[in-house]
């Protein structure tokens, strides 16, 4: 198998955050006396934010409050700016470790390498720029859910990072990440492979029940999980 791309999710498969993205959801909807676990937020874990914000919403107040745009969009706004604060200031923010490296490999190998991710562009600008690897020519893009029509579960971050990066074939794409929407995203794209890895929220058991052809422990294994299948 050729693959010429690998799409990587942020938050838990090539960013260590200590879980706050769930933590920050969490603040940002108790603070409109709306309280969700962590279990209950982590079932739309990988989706657009505004997306997950709703359903968690629909799940605990439709019929007792009106659930409109605004409202979700304030909600929204607390939330990113908890994740701008965190991931500009806090010490926890650093890459999953290996991603550094197993980029390099993957670079020398002639394969571009695209960041896609649930985050809107604001707070994907502040984590990259803390992480260094746009600055050092790690990766070749990325694109955020507020930036095509459609985010995961569709396809349309990884058919956007196609056509940027001339990429025609969909069987030539490795998506990764560390949610079941990443393995549907990848699944619905067709990709040729489909790998989900344990650094996130998401435990093997439950990757297991969702479309994939690889769970890893974690990016830093790709190369070498590319390397045995290309001698298979």
């Amino acid at each position: 198998m050729d693959i010429k791309l690998i799409v990587l999710d942020i938050a838990g498969t090539t960013v260590h955050d200590e879980d706050y993205v769930n933590i920050a959801l969490q603040q940002a909807l108790f603070e409109e006396s709306i309280s969700c676990t962590r279990e209950e937020i982590n079932t739309v874990m990988g989706m657009p934010k505004p997306v997950a914000i709703k359903i968690l919403m629909e799940q605990k107040v439709e019929g007792k409050i009106k659930i409109s745009y605004d409202y979700v969009d304030k909600i929204h706004v607390s939330f990113q700016n908890k994740m701008v604060i965190f991931y500009q200031n806090s010490p926890n923010v650093k890459e999953i470790s290996g991603v550094t490296e197993a980029f390099r490999k993957l670079k020398k190998q002639k394969i571009k390498i695209a960041i896609d991710t649930g985050f809107d562009r604001k707070i994907a600008d502040v984590i990259l720029k803390r992480v260094g690897w746009e600055s050092n020519g790690l990766i070749d893009l990325s694109i955020t859910s507020d930036e095509v029509e459609n985010s995961r579960p569709h396809p349309d971050m990884i058919f956007k990072a196609m056509l940027l990066l001339g990429i025609k074939d969909a069987k030539q794409v490795a998506k990764v990440g560390d949610t079941p929407f990443d393995l549907h995203e990848g699944h619905s794209a067709g990709c040729g492979l489909n790998i989900g890895v344990l650094s996130g929220a998401t435990k093997q058991e439950e990757l297991e029940k969702h479309p994939h052809t690889h769970i890893i422990k974690s990016v830093k294994y790709i190369p070498e999980l590319l390397e045995t299948i290309a001698a298979s």
